[in-house]
């Protein structure tokens, strides 16, 4: 995709990527329920809901993690561990192909990091609103993120039990590793010699490696600036 800017993914019909930008993609909104209780609140107008973005044939969401790299995630559509599957909206179409679009979830995630979740103001709803808004210039249906909405408006009167994650708590990340043949180990100590942004981007990919490991979801590796 180049030089096209991740807020206009849409490359122009025949312009740059391949013979699939010529393609109608389709973009298709996944909603699940996150609580049973949801059977019987929808009648009421409210509801606990988690989403994905499903594109050339995965789903992408965004969850929560402690760390300063990328929230999102993919996973085979409509299939989100702990969530209970609702409901497929299709949304509309995109003419890009899946190496284009490739390129733009990665930069998409750098903006999405697992450590600025927030259930109010940046949850997983959030994303695939924003995200079908890049895609096909129309946001998700209001009733998908209402509690969040309300929330914004009076957050003091939301139970604490209900400021979570979307995604399941990622396995404690262990600061030192083992290599393979168990002869040494590699530490992310405070002497080391090399620069300090040298470093930092050795934790982050050690960290990265840790969360892919250790969760049933697949997170998106966020483009190098």
């Amino acid at each position: 995709m180049g030089a096209d800017d991740a807020s206009n993914p849409n490359p122009k019909p025949g312009h740059g990527g391949d013979a699939a930008t010529n393609i109608q993609t389709p973009v298709i909104l996944n909603v699940y329920d996150l609580t049973p209780a949801n059977h019987y609140a929808v009648w009421f107008g409210f509801g606990i809901f988690h989403s994905g973005i499903e594109v050339h044939g995965m789903e992408y969401g965004f969850g929560a993690h402690d760390f300063p790299i990328s929230g999102v995630f993919e996973v085979e559509p409509r299939t989100c561990p702990g969530f209970i599957f609702r409901t497929s909206i299709p949304l509309g179409h995109i003419n890009m192909s899946a190496s284009d679009f490739r390129d733009f979830i990665e930069r998409v995630a750098s903006e999405y990091h697992g450590d600025t979740y927030h259930l109010i103001y940046k949850n997983c709803n959030h994303f695939t609103d924003d995200m079908a808004m890049r895609l096909t210039a129309k946001g998700i249906p209001g009733w998908v993120n209402r509690l969040a909405k309300l929330g914004s408006v009076c957050s003091c009167l939301l139970p604490e039990s209900l400021q979570v994650t979307t995604v399941k708590q990622l396995h404690e990340y262990h600061a030192c590793t083992e290599e393979e043949d168990g002869s040494d180990t590699l530490s992310v100590a405070s002497n080391s010699t090399e620069s300090e942004e040298e470093e930092n981007h050795d934790k982050q990919q050690l960290i990265s490696s840790a969360i892919m490991a250790g969760s049933d979801v697949n997170f998106i590796k966020e483009a190098e600036s």
